[in-house]
């Protein structure tokens, strides 16, 4: 069917099936407009706009709004604003309203039509400060950082008036970006030293949020006393979670007693669910159950899965697993169901205080039951099985968990190659460590140095040493000092002193610090091979390249094994 033939039989259809009121109006709309071309409605493609003309009589700002909303093209959302905005016949005066500049901006912006938004509002004359801060917001969500500060020195230099909502989109464009010491730098220069702005709690809510981001409490709590304006219940919580999360539990009690005592602000529990989780990481659970109890007898907020999840984690931490169980049963009979995160937690728990064997049984309970069990929740019984020194059970669970669509995380792959090495288990430590990628986990620098140093240490496995680390460099990463050393040693144990010569060539290439025993061991292994001109050479270029080199003492070295040499 094609588009003329589509739009012409909703044409012919009467509108009075869809009454009473306007409320199937849209749908019909709908109906009318996925029926054009998906293509930029301003082309010459698409149909005279008069196809809408039926549905003029039911024309209101909310119609408006909604239409704009359901519709997931936004060519055609635009396409029915155009029309909107001046219909023909139009026997309500019908006129756009601030929300449906609004509820097509937001359509556009996401789909990252930033000239035709704008083209549009600056037509109608709505490039307001509000409007360019939705602006600002879009670029910095697709981290367009540039075009968002652009935007803001546009309205800055009075383009559009007041720039309050521009000056809070980029700050926290910023502090989402982890760009806070830019924002901070804004704050001092707009704010305090030219006072363009008046800041709101918005925006010392958006810089105090920035700050405890960074670590920087002490600058927000001066911030936060500073405050020009009244505090709302988003700053009392941003500021309590920034002490918390710097163990300042005393301060953001503190702060919690302040909001008690503010009918305005009183806590809600977001409040008392990060003070209490504040407390159990601190193992101050005494604290942490007298807040919750105070908690429960305000009336005015009930405690959440969150809130016995942070005390459930709490005692678990601990050891005190038996406590955490009976505070999952108090949740369950106070009508919440536990998740994941409670049972990941009793999980912890068992390990924790020793009870392996009830940690491994209540984990093949969870998948009886058919849990979703997330990486973290394998990952805990991963590594525990790697310090029982059962390995194999372990890579058992990263294949089902790739099996169930979950990827096993690095930490998880590095347990086990421990585990392994440290069995002696060597080729099945390479065979995993070349598998891993098809189980969807790239190995990182730990990974191959875990195997690599184990292999050294094992007699006749210098091949498989070499491929490893060839492997480890086409993947990207550099030999550290300690793995250069250890290889180093390895050939001068095997007699093969121009290989260790080699790297130590390597080494003082990138500038690392050559050891003094790896350095002995291979003047050592130098003299024995009659090669007594490697070593002087290599201490050359020590002495040429590295300028705190410690000449006397490596000269020291060197003179010890000459002088015996030539002695014996």
């Amino acid at each position: 069917m094609t588009a003329a033939v589509a739009v012409s039989r909703h044409l012919h259809q009467p509108l009075s099936h869809l009454l009473p009121g306007s409320l199937q109006i849209t749908p019909a709309i709908k109906s009318v407009l996925q029926s054009l071309n998906p293509q930029n409605p301003r082309t010459h493609q698409n149909p005279n706009p008069s196809i809408l003309n039926q549905f003029s009589p039911y024309l209101t700002p909310n119609l408006v709004v909604q239409v704009i909303n359901d519709l997931t093209n936004p060519y055609h959302s635009l396409f029915f604003f155009t029309w909107a905005s001046s219909p023909s016949p139009n026997p309500n005066l019908y006129r756009h309203s601030h929300f449906c500049y609004i509820a097509i901006t937001d359509k556009l912006l996401p789909h990252k039509l930033f000239s035709l938004a704008a083209d549009l509002l600056k037509t109608h004359n709505k490039f307001s400060d509000f409007m360019v801060g939705k602006f600002i917001k879009a670029h910095g969500d697709l981290g367009h950082l540039k075009w968002a500060v652009k935007l803001f020195h546009q309205v800055r230099r009075g383009e559009v008036g007041d720039c309050l909502f521009s000056y809070n989109a980029l700050l926290g464009v910023l502090v989402k970006a982890n760009r806070v010491s830019h924002a901070w730098a804004y704050f001092g220069r707009i704010v305090i030293k030219e006072s363009v702005v008046k800041p709101d709690v918005s925006t010392y809510t958006t810089m105090i949020r920035g700050l405890c981001k960074v670590g920087m409490i002490e600058d927000a709590e001066k911030l936060f006393d500073e405050m020009s304006c009244g505090k709302n219940l988003m700053t009392y919580n941003i500021i309590i979670d920034g002490f918390c999360k710097k163990g300042l539990v005393e301060s953001a009690q503190r702060m919690l007693d302040q909001m008690v005592g503010d009918e305005a602000c009183p806590p809600d529990t977001v409040s008392y669910t990060t003070l209490i989780d504040g407390y159990c990481k601190k193992g101050e659970f005494g604290n942490a159950i007298r807040c919750f109890d105070e908690m429960v007898s305000r009336g005015n907020c009930e405690p959440n899965v969150l809130t016995y999840n942070a005390l459930i984690n709490g005692l678990c931490l601990s050891g005190n697993v038996d406590e955490a169980r009976r505070m999952m049963s108090r949740m369950r009979l106070s009508g919440l169901r536990d998740n994941i995160a409670t049972h990941t937690s009793l999980l912890k728990g068992y390990c924790i205080a020793g009870r392996s064997d009830e940690a491994i049984k209540h984990f093949k309970e969870m998948l009886n039951l058919g849990m979703n069990l997330d990486g973290k929740s394998y990952a805990v019984i991963v590594n525990e099985y790697c310090k029982l020194g059962r390995p194999d059970e372990a890579v058992v669970l990263l294949r089902e968990m790739r099996g169930r669509g979950t990827n096993p995380s690095l930490a998880s792959f590095n347990a086990v190659f421990r585990s392994l090495i440290k069995l002696q288990e060597f080729d099945k430590a390479i065979l995993l460590l070349k598998q891993m990628q098809q189980w969807g986990c790239c190995p990182n620098f730990i990974s191959y140095s875990e195997v690599i140093i184990g292999l050294v240490g094992a007699e006749g496995r210098m091949q498989d040493v070499e491929m490893l680390v060839n492997d480890m460099i086409q993947d990207g990463h550099g030999l550290d000092t300690t793995l250069y050393s250890s290889l180093i040693q390895a050939y001068c144990i095997n007699g093969d002193v121009r290989k260790a010569a080699g790297l130590f060539e390597e080494m003082i290439d990138e500038g690392l610090v050559i050891k003094k025993d790896c350095f002995k061991a291979f003047v050592k292994e130098s003299c024995v091979k009659g090669l007594v001109h490697e070593a002087e050479n290599l201490f050359v270029q020590m002495r040429n390249s590295c300028p705190a080199f410690d000449v006397e003492t490596y000269r020291s070295a060197l003179n010890e094994y000459l002088i015996g040499n030539s002695g014996s």
